[in-house]
């Protein structure tokens, strides 16, 4: 069977969560101060490869089917609070991590950065650079934006500032779909807001698109597609709609159709852009992204997502060590996101040189996520670096995952003995291979979790 070919219906269910990171953060709970100061937790940690991100959680509206920790609009005076709050918490951060931390890459996310006035993201920048040494006109840095806030002055600023990726989230470029997936946008201010960015020369472009909604065809899913091709983005990413608790959708879910229905749906809008992608010079990355053969190349090479530490600032930002994964707390519920955010700008200095939510890692959590986020890259695996860093086979660690990966054709024959690789259709059901690799004390964790 081809790669274009569709695939029989599958015995599990195709679109059960979306793993960009082990654990979630639904797996975290509150830590006793005096084990998670700062600086033991990052005393002995490797800070020569680090990754920044700074959490923005602002919006101008939330989309029907956003659960990510932000809220809509800010008071007066809320984003002044809240940027002198990041100060705070960089200088507590940049202690703990003592001289000679380097960074090797950097991003925005959120929320919506670019909720940011311009002279608010130069001050993001300078906390960036002057908070905490990163030199962001050396290293990849990436910003998440919206149609609406994508305003040249603030493109300006972020070129300015070395910006070397601009990621918008457009979801489609149908007018209706829009509405239908409540994120309110007409396609004549998306098109300006992509002349913008290109204007601005930001060297990479990334353009959002969701499939699974309500009323979408495979003609319709090639419209949004074709849309976003005539802007020759350097990545596109395609994301499956999913609609969670407390959520503007999941509010609705007596509305939505058949669940087997839905998942026909989307695997096969899934595999009709991933051709369609492939057919047009672009090579597959993971299940959600695709990147242009001819884009370039922003740097990170020597940044590993499986072993290198993640710096987070922000009250929805993580951080990783090797011995903690550890943020603020986690809600989706607009009061319950408004109540972190307060509490988070009203923390003194000393407030910040200590964890307050986190997942202690150990061996075993250290090979899954290792696994897990190597095995979702559709370049796999090479089981000499698994071997490397742990001593053991991944093929002895995990026999039983694997031998079902296998069994339902998810793993590729044809890589050898020595690369673990997914195949087209492991590819496809990457949001159901992932969470089979989680321990069964984060299944518990996260299944103890009462959304808020």
């Amino acid at each position: 069977m081809t790669s274009t070919e569709a695939a029989p219906t599958p015995a599990v269910r195709p679109y059960q969560q979306y793993v960009y990171a082990y654990p979630h953060k639904t797996a975290y709970r509150p830590l006793r101060r005096e084990r998670a100061s700062l600086c033991e937790l990052w005393a002995d940690e490797p800070k020569d490869a680090l990754s920044l991100y700074f959490h923005i959680p602002f919006c101008e509206v939330r989309c029907g089917f956003c659960n990510l920790f932000t809220r809509i609009g800010a008071p007066d005076g809320l984003i002044t609070a809240y940027l002198d709050a990041l100060d705070r918490q960089a200088a507590a951060v940049r202690e703990a991590l003592g001289e000679g931390a380097r960074f090797a890459n950097a991003a925005f996310g959120g929320g919506t950065p670019t909720f940011l006035e311009a002279a608010e993201l130069e001050r993001l920048c300078d906390l960036a650079e002057r908070g905490l040494g990163a030199d962001l006109t050396a290293i990849p840095l990436s910003v998440e934006a919206s149609p609406a806030t994508a305003t040249a002055d603030r493109l300006a600023v972020l070129a300015d500032r070395g910006t070397t990726r601009l990621s918008l989230g457009v979801q489609s470029f149908m007018d209706t779909e829009a509405q239908t997936a409540v994120r309110p946008q007409r396609r004549a201010d998306v098109e300006a807001a992509l002349a913008r960015i290109r204007d601005a020369a930001i060297p990479v472009l990334n353009i959002d698109l969701i499939y699974g909604i309500d009323g979408q065809t495979e003609q319709s899913w090639t419209h949004s597609l074709e849309a976003a091709l005539a802007w020759q983005p350097e990545e596109l990413y395609l994301y499956p709609l999913y609609v969670r608790p407390l959520t503007g959708l999941g509010r609705h879910r007596d509305r939505v159709r058949g669940e087997a229905e839905w998942d026909d749906q989307r695997l096969r809008l899934y595999r009709h852009g991933r051709d369609h992608l492939l057919a047009r010079g672009y090579e597959q990355v993971s299940m959600r992204m695709f990147r242009r053969q001819d884009a370039p190349v922003t740097g990170a090479e020597d940044y590993a997502c499986q072993t290198d530490g993640m710096v987070g600032l922000g009250c929805g930002a993580r951080s990783y060590t090797s011995a903690l994964h550890y943020s603020f707390d986690y809600a989706v519920d607009m009061r319950h996101i408004r109540g972190i955010i307060d509490g988070y700008t009203a923390r003194s200095a000393d407030d910040f040189r200590h964890a307050d939510f986190g997942w202690e890692m150990n061996g075993d959590e250290a090979r899954r996520r290792h696994l897990l986020q190597s095995l979702l890259q559709a370049e796999g695996m090479p089981v000499a670096d698994y071997r490397t860093r742990f001593g053991t086979a991944p093929g002895a660690d995990f026999a039983d995952e694997l031998d079902r990966f296998r069994d339902r054709g998810w793993l590729d024959d044809c890589a050898g003995p020595e690369l673990l690789r997914l195949s087209p259709e492991g590819l496809a059901h990457s949001d159901a291979l992932g969470p089979e690799l989680f321990s069964s004390a984060v299944r518990e964790r996260m299944a103890a979790y009462e959304p808020k």
